[in-house]
C-alpha cells in the first residue's frame, strides 16, 4: 500500500531505521539540531513520549503488526495480518454526528490534514500481554472541536466498518460478535490529551491489521477499547454500547481501565507479558501498573468512583 503522503524532508535528514528502533537514540536526535521525520508524512512529527515509559524498549515492529486482536479478520492473533490483504482503507469517510453543532463527514485527506504527532505509548491487552508502540496520529479532541459538541453531550460512541467481502471474520455461519463493532468513552475521556486517533505506527501508514486507516488509542485502558477502522463517531447524552461489554459484561467492563486489582474471571491481571520478550510463564513477566502506568495523568477522571464496581 502506498504511503498516504510523500515526505518533503530531504533523505539526508530522515533518522535511519536502526536509530528509530532505539527509542532513546531517536528522542535524543529529535531534541537536537538534526531534523527528524517519518517518511510517511509531509512534515516532521512532534514527539510526545509520555513519562511512564522512559526506560522501556519499543516492541519490535514485526510483533506489533503480526500479533493482533481484530476479529473482523479472524479470531487468531495471526489472522488479521494473514486475512486483511483485500481490505481497502482508501478512499474513506468518517462521519461525526449526534449532539454537535456542526455535524460533518471527513474524508481521508481531511483527517490527514490534522497536525500529526508521534506518541510512544504502553498498550495493555485484557489477555495479560502488553506492547510499547510508537503511534502516529492526532488528539481526538482536535477532531471533536471541529464539530462543536453541545452542552448536553456526555459520551462519545464509535462504530467500525462492515465489509463482509473484505473482512472474512464478518461472514460465515459462526459469528463470535455482532457487527458492527462499537465502543464508547465518556466525553472527558475522549477529550483527554492522551486520547489519540492513530493513522500510522513506526513512521509508516497504519497497516490493515492494526486498524487502517484510522483507529482509537486510549493507553490507560485495555486494548479492546481501541476500536479500529472507524466510520462513525456520535456524541450522545447516554452511555453508548460497547461490543465486548454487551457480549460478556462480567468479563469486560465499559470503562476497561487497566487495574491489577480486578482480575478477568479466567486469569489474573496482576502481571503481564511484554510481547517480543518471551516469558509467558517465566521471569520476564512484570507487574501490571494501575491505569497502565498513566495514573498521574488520568486517575483524576475517576475520583470518587469504585473502580472495582465500575471496571
Amino acid at each position: 500500500m502506498p504511503l498516504y503522503r510523500p515526505s518533503s524532508v530531504p533523505a539526508s535528514e530522515i533518522t535511519p531505521e536502526a536509530c528509530y528502533l532505539d527509542r532513546r537514540t531517536f528522542l535524543a536526535a529529535a531534541a537536537g539540531a538534526v531534523a527528524t521525520a517519518s517518511p510517511a508524512f509531509s512534515a516532521p512529527l512532534s514527539v510526545t513520549a509520555g513519562n511512564p515509559i522512559a526506560n522501556e524498549k519499543l516492541t519490535p515492529e514485526k510483533d506489533v503488526t503480526g500479533y493482533n486482536n481484530f476479529y473482523e479478520f479472524g479470531m487468531g492473533k495471526e489472522d488479521p495480518k494473514a486475512n486483511s490483504g483485500d481490505f481497502k482503507p482508501d478512499p474513506w469517510s468518517l462521519t461525526i454526528d449526534g449532539l454537535v453543532t456542526r455535524p460533518k463527514t471527513f474524508g481521508l485527506e481531511d483527517l490527514l490534514a490534522f497536525p500529526l504527532e508521534e506518541r510512544i505509548y504502553r498498550m495493555r491487552c485484557v489477555e495479560a500481554w502488553s506492547m510499547v508502540i510508537p503511534w502516529d496520529g492526532f488528539p481526538l479532541a482536535a477532531l471533536l472541536d471541529k464539530v462543536e459538541p453541545l452542552g448536553d453531550a456526555k459520551y462519545v460512541a464509535f462504530e467500525t466498518i462492515v465489509r463482509k467481502a473484505e473482512m472474512p471474520g464478518q461472514s460465515g455461519f459462526f459469528q463470535p460478535l455482532p457487527w458492527p463493532y462499537v465502543e464508547g468513552l465518556r466525553l472527558d475521556e475522549a477529550r483527554h490529551p492522551l486520547t489519540l486517533l492513530a493513522v500510522g505506527l513506526y513512521g509508516k501508514t497504519l497497516p490493515n491489521q492494526n486498524g487502517a486507516p484510522i483507529r482509537l488509542v486510549v493507553p490507560w485502558k485495555y486494548g479492546f477499547k481501541g476500536i479500529k477502522s472507524i466510520v462513525r463517531i456520535t456524541l450522545t447524552d447516554r452511555k453508548p454500547p460497547s461490543t465486548w461489554n454487551l457480549a460478556a459484561p462480567d468479563e469486560y467492563g465499559f470503562y476497561a481501565n487497566v487495574n491489577p486489582k480486578v482480575d478477568h474471571p479466567r486469569w489474573s491481571q496482576a502481571t503481564e507479558n511484554r510481547i517480543g520478550e518471551g516469558g509467558f510463564f517465566g521471569a520476564n513477566r512484570r507487574p501490571t501498573l494501575p491505569f497502565n502506568g498513566y495514573a498521574d495523568e488520568v486517575a483524576g477522571l475517576y475520583a470518587g468512583m469504585d473502580l472495582k464496581a465500575d471496571f
